[in-house]
């Protein structure tokens, strides 16, 4: 049956491929999902209890971001090894864990400092509560590192399964629908996540959120195999799917010859992976500062905590604008449609006019003095431009390099990413604690609000130095070919 299905050339095309890209998108969700609760819970929840301020939550977050980032390196190598399949089952399994153990920080560290409750804990005084604080960050922190283990796995798997299951000119799209799982989990983390924690315990939203990783596998296992060999994939859909080896412009640039594996080393001798790497150095730790940051910046600019329905709809419509970024994978599609330049070209194109949205960041401080519904708006529509950017970097790699090799870049730059992130993290942390004790001023801010303002600054300001060093890099569209 499934070989008659195949071989009928008069069959319409199937459409499994958008499932596939469902499934990305889900696992996305996710991800993020998992990544929230704690932002959205350390404030207003875990806070009180443990007796941090910023820095324990700066280097919980930075820890986070360095582990990722190591991670990373590897993860990409490792599911180009495994396959697609399993490589994203393993990955999925970790982090799905990591997120769980979360809810055991309270129990273990009642444990080792002799108390019995959360109330206890809560109500410490004198030298307890520095220990009290530290061994609880050492023990989210220990969570963290796992749940960074596994995520560190899901942008190389999911920019692998994009190349296998899609043609070079449809990729950014696809990959701007699977990466707004990213913008969905922060949409839904403020309206599910503070609830559940009020009503049930922190403890207790860490294992839900988690639980629904170990729910995706189940569909993964039943749904997911290579083009080529899925039921569900029939003769006209798989042309369209390989349609790029038979492309009569590429071919004659580079005659079609027997790809071999490139090795993890190689990959470091390409400027394209250079150029990859230091876009997504200068870029990642933006996103990753507004996705942990904004729930503690709306409690400190303006005194407005998540659990309740003010928090609750500035968050939601952040990342609504965010939803904005699905058309951003589109536009190289629709450049490449109509002045037939290549992929990489219609790409950079794309990413030069993202580059410049993030600049109205740059009035979320003097507008917030107005409204915080102001500083929300101006940082969707930059986060809105990083999806969007997003979905167009992680694309340049299958633009460019080999499928054996797209897994193995894509982790190389995430590494540089979560490095990226981690500087920010850290960074941010101790200056919020320093602008706090000392008065620090910023342009007629002062206090905390002034660290934020210096923060949003760099962030404006950094997908345009992004673009300026891609393009040094790689000025034109020169994919790899492996002899």
């Amino acid at each position: 049956m499934k070989d008659n299905a195949r071989n009928s050339a008069s069959a319409p095309m199937t459409g499994f491929r958008w499932t596939i890209c469902a499934m990305l998108f889900f696992a996305t969700t996710v991800n993020y999902l998992d990544r929230q609760v704690l932002s959205l819970t350390w404030d207003e929840f875990i806070k009180p209890e443990f007796h941090w301020d910023e820095s324990h939550y700066g280097t919980i977050t930075a820890v986070f971001s360095f582990v990722y980032a190591a991670c990373m390196l590897f993860a990409g190598r490792l599911i180009d090894w495994l396959g697609s399949k399993r490589g994203y089952l393993w990955a999925i399994g970790i982090w799905s864990a990591g997120a769980c153990l979360h809810a055991l920080c309270g129990i273990v560290t009642e444990h080792c400092v002799g108390l019995h409750t959360a109330a206890e804990l809560a109500g410490a005084t004198g030298d307890v509560v520095v220990v009290i604080a530290t061994v609880s960050m050492y023990c989210f922190l220990a969570a963290r590192c796992v749940l960074a283990l596994g995520e560190a796995g899901n942008f190389p798997a999911a920019i692998k399964v994009t190349a296998e299951y899609f043609p070079k000119k449809d990729r950014a799209f696809a990959t701007s629908i699977f990466n707004a799982g990213a913008s969905i989990g922060a949409l839904v983390a403020p309206l599910t996540i503070p609830l559940l924690a009020k009503a049930c315990g922190w403890e207790l939203a860490f294992i839900i959120i988690g639980v629904l990783g170990f729910v995706w596998m189940g569909f993964w296992v039943f749904l997911y195999s290579a083009p080529a060999k899925s039921r569900h994939v029939n003769a006209a859909e798989l042309a369209y799917i390989e349609q790029d080896s038979r492309d009569g412009q590429q071919e004659e640039q580079h005659p079609a010859r027997e790809e071999k594996p490139m090795n993890f080393i190689q990959c470091f001798r390409y400027r394209q992976t250079w150029a990859f790497a230091l876009g997504k150095f200068m870029t990642d730790g933006v996103w990753w500062f507004f996705l942990f940051w904004i729930p503690a910046y709306l409690n400190t600019q303006f005194g407005i905590k998540t659990s309740e329905g003010l928090g609750m709809a500035l968050i939601f419509t952040l990342y609504a604008i965010t939803m904005l970024s699905i058309y951003g994978g589109k536009l190289p599609t629709i450049i490449i449609n109509r002045t037939g330049l290549n992929p990489y070209a219609a790409r950079m194109k794309a990413m030069l006019i993202f580059a410049f949205f993030p600049l109205v960041v740059l009035l979320a401080q003097p507008l917030g003095t107005v409204s915080p519904w102001f500083p929300v708006v101006l940082i969707g529509i930059g986060t809105a431009a990083h999806q969007s950017w997003s979905a167009n970097i992680f694309s340049t790699v299958s633009d460019m390099f080999p499928k054996s090799a797209v897994a193995t870049v894509t982790g190389i730059g995430g590494m540089a990413g979560g490095l990226s992130s981690m500087l920010m993290q850290y960074g941010a942390g101790e200056l919020f604690v320093y602008a706090g004790e000392t008065g620090l001023t910023f342009m007629g801010f002062e206090g905390k609000p002034a660290g934020y303002f210096i923060i949003f600054c760099i962030c404006a300001v950094a997908y345009l130095a992004g673009w300026c060093i891609m393009k040094a890099l790689v000025p034109r569209y020169k994919p790899i070919v492996t002899d």
